[in-house]
């Protein structure tokens, strides 16, 4: 449906000729003028729609919506403001962008704020990303796109609004059952038998000396090896030799009074 034609991209046009064929087109509705003052702005449609990019939406589709805005913002441009079109233009397609977000594109019912701030968040997500190259912490998303942290949170949440999955739909490929979600769910975990297990060591552990409690503690509880066990009690009776021999040297050098 659009595109620009050579005869279009070869001439260029500065902010002052753009205002006046905006002039004649207002003045006289002619078609031809419209059609080529829309081709001219179409990298500028191309632009928008790849700054909106996110995964799962063919590019394609953004880049037709992108361009109905700009159709809009050509047939109400209104030159006698003295802007540039594009200062009119790239609002007018974000916002149907946005409203093609909203009315197509989420799975889960959100509040218009709530679904625009997840757009604002995930393009800041995109700039800092290029910039610094590596994922961006929440404070610097909140920074670059003006809210707080809470706020920018609270948008990286909701973002998994956008894009659910059926409980129809295929289980992951790693599940080779060739189940759906919904078969997937709800299944006995078998967890639960250690926790029963868990309580009835507990009672019996209790029968047990404190000494043997505590080895029975640090290999299964801590994860420690054997050896590394050995070498704990090792120290512990090597601290208890040395602190016996002190003692015992203690009392030899007291002198004891004569009868």
């Amino acid at each position: 449906m659009f595109a620009v034609t050579n005869e279009a991209a070869a001439r260029p046009r500065s902010h002052a000729d753009e205002l006046e064929a905006f002039r004649r087109l207002r003045a006289s509705g002619d078609d031809a003028i419209r059609d080529e003052l829309i081709e001219r702005a179409l990298p500028l449609a191309h632009q928008v729609a790849r700054r909106y990019l996110r995964g799962g939406e063919p590019f394609e589709d953004l880049l037709q919506v992108a361009r109905l805005g700009l159709v809009k913002a050509v047939d109400r441009f209104e030159p006698g403001r003295g802007v540039a079109f594009s200062t009119y233009a790239v609002p007018t397609m974000v916002g149907e962008i946005k409203r093609h977000f909203r009315d197509t594109c989420w799975s889960i019912h959100l509040p218009r704020s709530l679904q625009e701030r997840v757009l604002k968040v995930e393009q800041a997500e995109r700039e800092l990303s290029g910039r610094i190259g590596r994922a961006p912490t929440v404070a610097e998303l909140a920074d670059h796109a003006h809210i707080t942290e809470e706020e920018a949170l609270e948008a990286l949440e909701a973002a998994s609004a956008y894009d659910t999955r059926s409980l129809d739909a295929p289980a992951p490929a790693e599940d080779d059952e060739g189940r759906t979600h919904a078969e997937t769910i709800g299944e006995v975990d078998e967890r639960f038998g250690l926790v029963e297990d868990l309580g009835a060591v507990r009672v019996a552990m209790q029968s047990l000396p404190r000494r043997e409690r505590r080895i029975l503690h640090m290999r299964f509880m801590r994860d420690m090896t054997q050896s590394e066990i050995a070498e704990r009690i090792r120290r512990a009776l090597q601290t208890l030799r040395e602190e016996a021999e002190a003692e015992a040297q203690l009392e030899a050098r007291v002198e004891v009074p004569a009868a």
